[in-house]
């Protein structure tokens, strides 16, 4: 196939015309495009009174050639995923994958399908039980700390907007889009500039893959959490599950997601190498949806896609403050995973249709913000705004919130105002300024009044601050070596939790990463 850049349809245009404008751009006739597929499709919105979809088109004519040497068109690139070669030494034991989120799932998907039969240990519970444990937290705050937002299958990304995006260039985004779409996702995955499956659909991908790795000779065991590991001379023997049955294994792949503080500890004990990591810490924003349409596409927006933004501010303070996992049509999730404690998290269903769009304001926090030298200094930090968030909340899993029009005059709310906050299973007013630390506190009052000046009403008095935002990423990296092991021999450190990406679709390419290099020195079963 060729492919031929910058097809233009104006806002309204139906794709139909796309033939004819491909041939007309080619100099063909529309009867010689043997056939054509969208490669990319992006809106072009700086002129917000002729926004136009701009598409890359891959297509077959019998001009292939000649298009391509007279400069008309260009190669289509060849994406297709190749397995690589299965390497001579034999496996003793079946290969353990710790967590089913993207990084986990994809790991345990590739070894399946290369004959290596991974079983997966999942603390959480399956997604349709999950499900109901999820729920009930939000509706009387009843909390799980084995199943929630975090933990269960599917990983946090079960319940998020399922964005696909990434700054990553790798050539296996490509196998992760398209294992998405074979396991339910919507094709236009496949295409969309900013791609995102949405917390209702990924619930079903997440089941479906599941049940491709079972029928392909892979194992998941639910509510089993890895309490343990045997090494002998910095090699693994067994992995223990539960505090009770060891199992016998010389490969585990630690997917374990950036909330498995437990699993932190015991590995630290464990003296697997470790270290500690930037992150960042904030809060969620919620501003009516509109209000983005209208500020990111003008007033002719009813025939696109709830709008979305990526901003960042360089505070005087020296701090970064930046937006992050922006959830259009979406909503505040309460995402705790331990006890008494206050964590929030960005939620959208495929369709984007809530009222609000959020997305957390997050603050760079530096190790030299950790309060001492141990690789899980970071984790403390996050607890003491996760205990203080469950503090001013009152005590029962309430957020507290606040305008933005307070937190820059740094008083409490009393009323809310055109912005009805979406978090449940409740809220609580609170001068979240103060309680704050200061830096951080004064970086996020600086930035929202610069973000306003980008995006009409992003700093409208009626726009909700709810706290805290921990979880934007993993504040600790697990070391591992060219070959993705850590310092002992079949520990394969893996995905967010490890450090190594931040989102689903870098997640997932980790993983691949992962299940390569043991299928290319083991051969499979």
């Amino acid at each position: 196939m060729i492919r031929v850049q910058n097809i233009q349809l104006s806002l309204g245009e139906d794709k139909s015309n796309l033939k004819r404008k491909i041939a007309k751009k080619l100099g063909v006739y529309e009867k010689e495009i043997l056939e054509f597929k969208i490669a990319k499709e992006a809106i072009d919105a700086r002129k917000k009174d002729n926004i136009k979809f701009v598409y890359t088109i891959d297509l077959n004519t019998a001009k292939n050639d000649f298009l391509v040497k007279i400069g008309k068109a260009t190669a289509t690139p060849n994406i297709k995923y190749e397995y690589v070669k299965t390497g001579e030494e034999k496996l003793e034991h079946r290969p353990i994958v710790v967590g089913s989120g993207p990084c986990g799932i994809f790991c345990a998907l590739i070894l399946a399908q290369m004959g290596y039969k991974p079983i997966v240990l999942e603390r959480g519970k399956q997604v349709d039980e999950r499900i109901k444990d999820v729920e009930a937290f939000w509706d009387n705050g009843t909390f799980n700390k084995n199943s929630n937002v975090q933990f269960g299958e599917g990983g946090a990304g079960t319940f998020s907007d399922g964005k696909l995006t990434t700054q990553i260039k790798n050539p296996k985004c490509g196998k992760v889009l398209d294992e998405f779409v074979i396991a339910g996702a919507n094709e236009d995955i496949l295409y969309k500039n900013k791609p995102h499956i949405g917390t209702d659909i990924i619930r079903d991908v997440a089941k479906n893959m599941r049940q491709t790795i079972e029928n392909l000779g892979g194992t998941f065991l639910f509510n089993s959490c890895m309490t343990d590991m045997k090494i002998v001379n910095s090699k693994l023997e067994a992995v223990q599950i539960n505090n009770d049955k060891w199992v016998d294994t010389n490969i585990c792949i630690l997917a374990i997601g950036h909330s498995a503080r437990d699993t932190f500890e015991l590995l630290h004990k464990l003296d697997v190498g470790m270290e500690q990591k930037p992150f960042a810490m904030g809060l969620r924003i919620e501003h009516l949806q509109k209000w983005i349409n209208q500020a990111q596409y003008g007033e002719l927006n009813e025939n696109l896609e709830p709008a979305d933004y990526k901003l960042v501010h360089h505070a005087e303070n020296g701090r970064t403050v930046y937006s992050f996992c922006m959830c259009p049509g979406g909503y505040v999730v309460a995402s705790a995973s331990e006890d008494e404690m206050v964590v929030t998290n960005g939620m959208s269903y495929n369709d984007r249709a809530a009222e609000n769009g959020n997305s957390a304001i997050l603050v760079n926090t530096k190790t030299s913000d950790f309060p001492n030298e141990s690789p899980l200094a970071g984790v403390k930090l996050q607890q003491q705004l996760e205990k203080l968030a469950y503090k001013l909340g009152g005590e029962n899993y309430f957020a507290p919130i606040q305008t933005v029009g307070d937190f820059l005059e740094g008083k409490q709310t009393t009323k809310i105002g055109e912005v009805k906050p979406s978090y449940i299973p409740g809220i609580t007013f609170v001068n979240i300024r103060e309680e704050l630390p200061t830096e951080m506190g004064e970086a996020i009052a600086e930035a929202l009044v610069a973000f306003g000046k980008k995006i009409k009403h992003f700093d409208h008095k009626d726009a909700i601050l709810t706290g805290f935002e921990t979880r934007s990423s993993s504040p600790v990296r697990i070391t591992r070596n060219k070959q993705y092991e850590s310092n002992i021999e079949g520990v394969y450190p893996a995905g967010e939790g490890a450090g190594y990406a931040g989102g689903i679709t870098s997640a997932a390419v980790d993983g691949i990463q992962i299940a390569e290099a043991i299928a290319s020195k083991y051969s499979p079963f």
